[in-house]
């Protein structure tokens, strides 16, 4: 669940970048054996592309930590270069190789996705210059994503396709129940009615969202937490308590946890939020004027 993230925003500081970075940084090599979450929900959205009508030449990925979704989407369209955008330049190390398209043809040579370490909110691409831009939870790590689907807009050619994941309101409600100490222990995350309205703002045309919840079981509270620290994925809001938590809290949270064991087992709660939205031809110019298209009418 890494990225890049924006660095403004109506709702800036309300997410602590630098500690992202740090802790993706931090477990990049072992992240492996920590993502399965991340690669179950890449594999559901490949399978959507099967509906998809889109042969691109470009495809971004914006928060590809090891370039996971990469690998999936270079064998369905080998034909495209591959970028990959993460925050962390560790996770950038881990991309899988591909071999460029004319090497491919001769058999030759082995390369790879072009690594990018930067900004999600600012990417240092030309307009119009890529098909897919394509985004696997990464939005809810973001103080705000209006900047980075702006930027995807932006980067676009017209009819280009933004495909994305991220997490709703109902992901680790348990987690958030337990606790009654006023600070934060998970990420805010944006219902996808919101999302889809960002997406209208931004220009995107005919926006589709869609959401399904998935619950994972634990045997005690410390193999949950142990998983989401493998993934990157504990808490990173600037209203997290920065100390220690003492022992008070935790062990009337560990007790309100346990209140909620079904069938043996502890849940974890996961609300999987997908969207995709199509970049359509401009109906005005950058100065307000309309624009007017004549068609030929074949004879």
């Amino acid at each position: 669940m890494s990225g890049a993230f924006p660095t403004g925003g109506p709702a800036a500081g309300f997410v602590d970048r630098a500690q992202i970075g740090r802790r993706f940084s931090r477990i990049a090599a072992a992240y492996g054996r920590g993502d399965f979450l991340v690669r179950e929900i890449d594999r559901r959205m490949q399978e959507r592309l099967d509906y998809v009508r889109i042969e691109p030449t470009r495809i971004l990925d914006l928060g590809c930590s090891r370039g996971g979704s990469l690998a999936g989407l270079g064998e369905r369209y080998p034909q495209a270069e591959l970028l990959g955008l993460d925050l962390a330049p560790a996770m950038l190390q881990g991309l899988t190789p591909q071999r460029a398209g004319w090497q491919r043809w001769l058999g030759l040579g082995q390369g790879g996705p072009l690594a990018i370490a930067g900004d999600a909110a600012k990417l240092p691409l030309k307009g119009a210059s890529t098909a897919l831009v394509w985004s696997n939870l990464l939005l809810h790590w973001l103080d705000d994503p209006l900047p980075a689907l702006a930027e995807a807009h932006r980067v676009l050619e017209v009819g280009g396709l933004l495909m994305f994941s991220t997490l709703g309101p109902d992901t680790l409600k348990e987690l958030r129940a337990a606790f009654a100490d006023g600070y934060a222990h998970t990420q805010r995350f944006i219902d996808m009615h919101d999302l889809g309205d960002m997406l209208v703002g931004c220009g995107f045309a005919d926006p589709v969202m869609d959401m399904e919840t998935l619950t994972l079981t634990y045997d005690d509270v410390d193999s949950m937490l142990g998983e989401l620290r493998a993934a990157g994925s504990s808490c990173a809001m600037t209203a997290r308590r920065r100390g220690l938590t003492g022992k008070g809290p935790w062990v009337e949270a560990r007790a309100a946890y346990e209140a909620m064991r079904r069938d043996g087992k502890l849940p974890a709660t996961f609300e999987i939020v997908y969207g995709h939205a199509w970049k359509a031809a401009p109906k005005q110019t950058a100065d307000g004027r309309a624009i007017v298209r004549f068609d030929r009418l074949g004879k």
